[in-house]
């Protein structure tokens, strides 16, 4: 990644940078402003709205002097971050963080877990009102080992009810709780004495839960439960449609109802071992801001495209060659997962059961405090980053308009009184892609029990692992500057 910000920093410095930022750029802040200048001129830089926040005009101070007594009205390097953005009801996805460890321990799938992935609800129409349930246990975590599973609901946290208000102190900021356990009864929440108590630790979390193969009706049907868009494990998931295609699937489900992103990198090699009859054709395309994308337009507009791909890194992936797949999908599934979707649909039928989608279309770059925003060099008296929204991605027929979210083709939202066991043919949204797959059913209902809102996830909780990031810019252009 750190070539992509040299570079592009480069571009910018030689077409578009205005004498008054050239004068900046020669003049250090003083030590106690290092991250608040940092932050202006990482968001002058990339931001994608950046043409929308006045206080990000390329013209908007004279020189070094001017932006620092700017720089000093903000106490918090997050107060000017969130000052700086547009709205947040167009940016909903930008984010900052005082420890770059962890944002990219995140952004691979590892984090300080317990090994409990929740979802949370609101409990009436009171707002404030909220509870949990546990949507999957992750492996070799300290809740494997704990009297928990899926399907189990928790309405506090050391005995204090959680709400809307208190959610994030209470799920974030201590590294061993207790959970106080509940019951559903008739669409009641109703405590019932149990509590379990759970230890967080440095957990890599791979997102290949569950890969098996369902006989049906002569058809014989992949299911892949995938949790995450982490390059790390992208070995991993070309290994487990090599054991698809080797088992001779007829179909493929694919599960992204609890995959809230990643890469953009492995999205689009995920889509590629999907198809496999279209490599070297476009994927998607992206769109930064005019600065950076004028640039590409002009000199290497193949830049700005995803491409569909044979291998990873030389090794080749095993395709599937599907003309038709079914995706499950919840309001958590977001950025990344829903690239899929969109950029799939151009090419083949892509039939999607369960919930409207987040409505992510942007992606983001890490931006650190560095002479080239990336990681070589950065300052060693903090280790603030930022994960800025800098572009946004639209399939190969230009559509990405989905910032209310993908609607699915077969509507059904998981129930609380009847969740099933992920990755059999009698969980409500599988066994409802089963039935459209094999002819043999109609819409598959969950039990008939109270429907509750959608609030928020364990990963959305905290921002970062609901990106869709870019990693590094196209071969194409970094040849052409050699």
């Amino acid at each position: 990644m750190k070539t992509s910000f040299k570079i592009i920093l480069l571009l910018f410095i030689a077409f578009f940078t205005l004498q008054s930022c050239e004068d900046m750029d020669d003049v250090a802040a003083p030590e106690n402003l290092e991250v608040n200048d940092f932050i202006w001129k990482g968001l002058n830089l990339y931001y994608l709205w950046q043409a929308d926040v006045p206080d990000l005009a390329d013209n908007r101070f004279a020189n070094q002097a001017d932006l620092n007594a700017f720089l000093r009205g903000y106490p918090t390097p997050e107060a000017l971050f969130d000052a700086l953005r547009v709205s947040k009801s167009i940016d909903r996805f930008s984010w900052i963080v005082s420890d770059y460890r962890e944002l990219e321990g995140m952004l691979q799938g590892t984090t300080k877990n317990d090994g409990v992935d929740f979802g949370l609800y609101r409990k009436s129409s009171n707002p404030e009102e909220i509870f949990g349930w546990v949507r999957y246990i992750i492996p070799n975590s300290d809740a494997s080992t704990k009297a928990i599973k899926r399907g189990d609901i928790f309405y506090a946290v050391n005995g204090t009810q959680l709400t809307a208000s208190n959610y994030q102190t209470l799920l974030l900021n201590s590294e061993n709780y207790t959970l106080n356990l509940a019951d559903y009864n008739n669409g009641q929440i109703t405590p019932n004495g149990k509590s379990v108590t759970l230890t967080k630790t440095e957990l890599s979390e791979n997102p290949i839960l569950v890969n098996n193969v369902i006989e049906a009706s002569g058809h014989k049907i992949g299911y892949l439960m995938y949790n995450g868009f982490y390059p790390n494990y992208d070995s991993q998931l070309n290994d487990a449609f090599a054991t698809l295609k080797s088992q001779g699937i007829t179909d493929l489900v694919l599960d992204l109802r609890y995959n809230g992103g990643g890469s953009v990198q492995t999205a689009t090699r995920l889509a590629s071992m999907i198809t496999g009859q279209f490599t070297d054709k476009i994927f998607s395309k992206q769109k930064w801001n005019a600065k950076i994308n004028a640039y590409f337009e002009s000199e290497d507009p193949e830049a700005l495209n995803n491409i569909f791909t044979n291998n990873i890194q030389g090794t080749p992936i095993n395709s599937l060659n599907l003309t038709k797949i079914y995706i499950l999908t919840t309001k958590s599934t977001a950025s990344a997962s829903e690239l899929v979707i969109n950029g799939l649909k151009p090419y083949i039928d892509v039939v999607q059961i369960g919930d409207i989608t987040t409505g992510k279309n942007v992606g983001s770059i890490t931006i650190y405090d560095s002479p080239t925003f990336g990681k070589e060099n950065r300052n060693p008296n903090h280790r603030y980053a930022m994960q800025p929204i800098v572009l946004k991605i639209v399939n190969a027929n230009d559509f990405g308009d989905y910032f209310n979210g993908l609607t699915p083709t077969y509507s059904l939202k998981e129930n609380l009184a009847d969740l099933g066991v992920l990755g059999t043919s009698t969980e409500p949204l599988l066994s409802t892609a089963i039935g459209k797959i094999t002819g043999t059913a109609k819409m598959v209902k969950t039990s008939k029990g109270k429907e509750f809102s959608y609030f928020e996830d364990s990963k959305s909780i905290n921002g970062v692992q609901n990106q869709m990031y870019v990693d590094k810019v196209p071969a194409g252009l970094l040849k052409s500057l050699e």
